[in-house]
């Protein structure tokens, strides 16, 4: 094992002063209407992207679909993705193309929002503190008689997520399945790409700034979406976020910006560039206790980024979530962008994303541990990463000690403990750590 994982990480050779000019100029980059696309924001808004001799157009895409299209066909040079989508691409899930990221663009980030009917049913099954709000974590136990009452009747139970290789989509099967409420299975060697067999919540697609909108229609029920689509919510009046996923996952990683192993391979300057830039957005967000946030949210609030109110998107952009309506708490880690090496491409996050595609049956046959440690070491590419870092350590523009020991790392985070559920992560071990969970598929199973 230990030889397996040593042989990902290919050998680093650091020319910090050997950077060559960008071979490609002229740059267009996507992203979806989200707080999290904050580091393409930044890194145009404070001229990081300018510095690498670097041109950049940003462009909000209609949905996560149509970006990824463009990415692949060349209209878009990058984008802020969805982590699941260089990975499901690169495997052949769905449109079949070698996506890559060589940076993560945060933790945390994401919601899950209920109707004001909904929370009304839960709240029985609730804890209540002394002053009469909610206990939280809220684990989806108090949702599951709401769910077996509505199934009683006859009624599905219709829930959003952004997109089925999605964060959200993973989130909130998660939360469901650790509160004893069925997601449902994929059959893609079937023809099956419902995600709806077997499921107790039925998940479907609706684009993020879409969610306030189709829940108030009473289309759906719930969702899971990242900022500022639970804020808004809260503001309208229409629902209420119910748990975040930090609270789901402790500093879980979330999008990534991806492009083609060919724009990589034929623009390895300009690469390495763009990278820098975004490495030095994420840390300007966060500095000095997130002291930069405010103008942050000025950025964000722009109608050619996220276009939302200033104050529904510092709701959260700020270290406070709102809850119910009145009902804000302090939660400083609920959008990092640089701390706890929110930046590096870890194989082990390539490989949770897997595991849970394995468990509710996108991948549909079993796989062994090399599988999910060579598809990993395929698309996220620490090299790059680490290239760029380390020729802005050498320039002194950022500090060695804000990285990992680049010498050292081998791409596997140290066992992850804080999920929701008490399961242990162990990028090292995707199998076992499958073979966990009650509900989804193990080792053996196909549907």
């Amino acid at each position: 094992m230990a030889t397996a994982l040593l042989s990902l990480l290919p050998t680093l050779s650091l020319a910090a002063d050997k950077l060559g000019y960008p071979e490609k100029e002229e740059l267009t980059f996507g992203f979806i209407k989200l707080t999290d696309m904050a580091p393409l924001a930044v890194a145009y808004e404070k001229g990081f992207f300018e510095d690498e001799g670097l041109y950049v157009t940003l462009e909000a895409q209609a949905n996560w679909k149509v970006l990824l299209d463009g990415v692949i066909d060349g209209q878009l040079d990058g984008a802020h993705m969805l982590a699941g989508q260089p990975l499901a691409a690169t495997m052949g899930l769905g449109t079949q193309a070698h996506i890559i990221t060589p940076f993560s663009m945060d933790l945390n980030g994401n919601g899950i929002t209920v109707s004001n009917a909904i929370w009304d049913k839960m709240k029985p099954h609730l804890a209540m503190q002394p002053d009469g709000k909610p206990v939280h974590p809220i684990k989806a136990d108090a949702l599951k008689p709401v769910v077996d009452e509505y199934r009683a009747e006859g009624k599905p139970f219709n829930m959003g997520m952004v997109f089925p290789v999605s964060t959200h989509n993973y989130e909130l099967r998660y939360w469901l399945a650790a509160g004893g409420i069925h997601p449902g299975f994929y059959a893609p060697h079937k023809g099956d790409s419902s995600g709806q067999i077997d499921a107790e919540a039925l998940l479907s697609v609706t684009p993020p700034p879409q969610m306030p909108a189709t829940m108030e229609a009473g289309t759906i029920y719930g969702y899971c979406v990242g900022e500022p689509w639970n804020q808004q919510a809260v503001f309208k009046g229409i629902g209420v976020p119910v748990v975040t996923d930090y609270e789901i996952w402790k500093n879980n990683p979330e999008k990534v910006f991806g492009l083609t192993a060919e724009f990589a391979e034929k623009y390895p300057n300009t690469t390495v560039r763009l990278t820098r830039a975004l490495i030095r957005a994420a840390q300007w967000l966060d500095a000095n206790d997130n002291a930069n946030r405010p103008e942050a949210v000025k950025i964000l609030a722009k109608s050619q980024y996220v276009g939302a109110d200033y104050e529904v998107i510092a709701n959260s952009m700020t270290g406070t979530f709102e809850y119910e309506k009145g009902d804000k708490r302090s939660v400083p880690d609920f959008n990092v962008f640089f701390r706890y090496y929110a930046t590096y491409p870890y194989y082990s996050d390539a490989i949770w994303y897997l595991t849970q595609m394995r468990r509710w049956g996108q991948i549909s046959d079993d796989k062994p541990d090399q599988w999910y440690f060579d598809l990993a070491k395929q698309v996220y590419r620490p090299d790059i990463y680490a290239q760029a870092a380390q020729s802005l350590i050498a320039e002194g523009t950022v500090q060695a000690a804000d990285f990992p020991d680049f010498a050292n790392e081998k791409g596997f985070r140290a066992p992850q403990t804080h999920f929701i559920d008490d399961k242990v992560y162990d990028g090292t071990q995707p199998n076992a750590y499958i073979n966990q969970f009650a509900i989804g598929l193990k080792q053996g199973d196909k549907l």
